[in-house]
């Protein structure tokens, strides 16, 4: 990966975007894509665009979101322990012991989440999961009043965890679920602006707001968009470790390059049409089955005014929604090269439609 490549995805993940606060990360994602747009914008709720080539037809929308799970303050105790409220999914059991930064009007404050020691804890049998109430937070205080003096009910809580390098092209961190699809999102923005081959479509790049809650921001934005097309980029499961069944969950590897959705919402003309690019570009796919849903922002695209053909891309993500999220980023860098590939083989007013 090039070096200002990795630089920005290394900024973009460790700038804390907490679901329903993703100002800072937006912030850092419209600077760098600026350079290779005609014009950026945000709306209301701070869902992001960039535009390439305005006013051709047909419009793509390049969808991803910006925001990350997380906490809130709660409930502050007599004694300034801070109890806290899930936003999106948290998982409580691995968030105890952790080293936390709770965001509010004058900047970070540090905290820990507590974890009573074992010695301490009188249990028959075995030991229960904690519930997210069962959480309290230690700032370093001894009072309510002097807590309150710091935060107050209300304010975003991450995980103080930072982008690394693992091993070779693996890397780790927290919220790459899902700064790695607005990071491709970006970079397929800058590969169409570098190349020679010309457009014949709009491209519009979007980083929404607010999918840990319920596919939220991807909602408003394609509506306010109208696209013609949406290719959607999210994390999915990596079942390549021990304990997780391939019967129930598939086979899907880290390293073997990005995956691609079939059924549901994921339209059958556009998915042929990413299988028919990656073959040409060379780029490994691997294959995914859906439910009723796909649990990302492509199930509420897709029928936004009536039908917009979409499709899902996916990077695999070894321990999803915890603070140590393992990706590859071979098969990272593969996302954008396959949509920017999509984009160019689009002829003008071209039309996904099903065939009966």
């Amino acid at each position: 990966m090039r070096d200002a490549s990795l630089n920005f995805l290394k900024t973009l993940v460790n700038t804390p975007s907490p679901t329903g606060h993703e100002t800072r990360g937006q912030r850092v994602w419209l600077d760098y894509v600026g350079q290779f747009a005609d014009e950026t914008f945000s709306d209301a709720y701070g869902n992001c665009v960039a535009v390439l080539n305005k006013g051709a037809s047909p419009r793509i929308m390049l969808a991803a979101h910006a925001d990350e799970i997380a906490m809130a303050v709660n409930y502050i105790d007599d004694h300034g322990f801070i109890y806290v409220r899930r936003m999106g999914g948290i998982d409580a059991a691995i968030t105890k012991a952790q080293r936390i930064f709770i965001h509010t009007r004058n900047g970070a404050v540090k905290g820990v989440v507590g974890n009573v020691a074992p010695h301490l804890m009188k249990t028959e049998g075995e030991p229960k999961a904690p519930k997210i109430h069962d959480l309290f937070i230690d700032i370093g205080v001894s009072s309510r009043k002097a807590a309150e003096k710091l935060v107050r009910i209300g304010d975003p809580i991450t995980l103080a965890d930072e982008f690394d390098i693992l091993r070779g092209d693996l890397a780790v961190g927290r919220a790459f679920d899902n700064r790695i699809g607005t990071f491709a999102v970006a970079e397929t923005l800058r590969l169409l602006k570098a190349s020679k081959v010309k457009l014949n479509c709009e491209v519009c790049a979007v980083s929404n707001v607010q999918e840990e809650v319920g596919l939220l921001g991807a909602r408003q934005i394609a509506y306010s968009l109208k696209p013609d097309i949406a290719l959607v980029v999210d994390v999915t499961h990596a079942t390549d470790y021990p304990t997780v069944s391939k019967t129930q969950h598939g086979d899907t590897r880290i390293g073997s390059g990005p995956a691609i959705t079939h059924g549901g919402c994921n339209h059958p003309d556009v998915v042929a049409r990413l299988e028919e690019v990656a073959a040409k570009q060379k780029i490994p796919l691997q294959h995914e089955a859906m439910s009723a849903t796909s649990g990302t922002d492509t199930d509420v695209i897709f029928w936004t005014r009536g039908g917009i053909a979409s499709a899902l891309i996916s990077l695999p993500n070894r321990y999803m929604h915890s603070p140590v999220e393992v990706v590859s980023l071979k098969d990272l860098e593969q996302i954008p090269q396959l949509m920017a590939a999509f984009v160019q083989s689009l002829k003008q007013g071209e039309e996904f439609k099903v065939k009966i």
